[in-house]
């Protein structure tokens, strides 16, 4: 581990230990939950680079009062995350392609907000590896669907078992542009499987989400809901952000990859909320990662809700 990335992780958990918990447990409730799933074929109609991924998150504390509180620990998200990254070509992949990596991780983050700023900062263990079972998944996946699954070779070179603790800060402030439209430029840096400070904005018109604790997805960068309030309707999302990565156990030096000098996302979506039912879709554009990297990629999101 290098100096920045030890600086950093020092830096984030020394903020984490350091916050008050101020709820005792029979305080605690359920306040929110929230999902996402992203597919590649759901984006460009193809199957390799990040190509699957599902995220849950829960939301606990006291209260809800429709805004961040001002000290962390009084709101709580409990996150899981699986996912699943290829080469273009699972049966005979191309010299230069990325291994096969199945990971699936568990976080806990606080949600708060000072000074204007909306602060998010957890601490995860991601688990790599066949230990995941990820690969015997999408090898079962793609059998009934009669699809080629990933070779005997594939699944031998994938990414191997280690468990990687990280952490995790994102800081953004939302600046509103009228009564139902709002940008919010935001920076964030992790440490942990993957190293990298990134900096970017979203741009929201429509429904305000200014009442809903909103949750990062990692692969995307897109924001989903996980507590809903207010009134019903349709709001549009834009956003986009560029990354600097110092390390990645999913590309690793040692196997020969080199990392591009940055990691570039842009994407869009629109979310809609009814009386009893809610839901998004949004795509995102995926710059290379690698230098050996043979394209972009573009994958879509996908979270439904419906109550009848």
């Amino acid at each position: 581990m290098n100096r920045f990335q030890s600086a950093l992780k020092a830096a984030i958990l020394g903020s984490i230990f350091a916050m008050p918990l101020p709820l005792s447990a029979q305080d605690i409730v359920q306040l929110g939950y929230g999902r996402l799933i992203n597919n590649d074929f759901l984006g460009d109609l193809k199957d390799r680079g990040q190509t699957g991924s599902y995220v849950s998150s829960r939301i606990y504390g006291k209260a809800w009062a429709a805004r961040l509180p001002a000290h962390a620990g009084e709101i709580l998200e409990f996150r899981l995350q699986a996912d699943i990254k290829s080469p273009d070509n699972l049966v005979v992949p191309a010299a230069g392609d990325r291994p096969f990596a199945g990971s699936v991780s568990a976080g806990l983050h606080t949600h708060y907000q000072q000074a204007g700023y909306e602060i998010a900062m957890g601490a995860e263990l991601v688990a790599t590896g066949p230990q995941t079972r990820l690969d015997q998944l999408q090898t079962a996946l793609h059998d009934g669907l009669g699809v080629s699954p990933p070779s005997g070779a594939t699944r031998s070179a994938q990414i191997g078992d280690k468990i990687h603790p990280g952490v995790i800060v994102e800081m953004g402030r939302p600046f509103r542009l009228g009564a139902r439209s709002q940008v919010r430029p935001f920076f964030e840096a992790r440490a942990g499987v993957e190293t990298l400070v990134r900096a970017g904005m979203d741009f929201e018109i429509g429904k305000s989400g200014g009442s809903d604790v909103m949750v990062r997805d990692g692969i995307t960068g897109q924001r989903y809901r996980t507590i809903l309030l207010g009134e019903g309707g349709v709001s549009f999302i834009v956003g986009a952000d560029t990354a600097i990565v110092s390390q990645s156990a999913y590309l690793p030096l040692n196997r020969g990859f080199a990392l591009t000098d940055r990691r570039d996302r842009a994407r869009a979506g629109v979310y809609w909320q009814g009386k009893n039912s809610h839901g998004f879709f949004g795509v995102t554009y995926l710059g290379r990662e690698y230098t050996t990297q043979a394209s972009e990629q573009v994958v879509g999101s996908i979270r439904l809700a419906l109550k009848f």
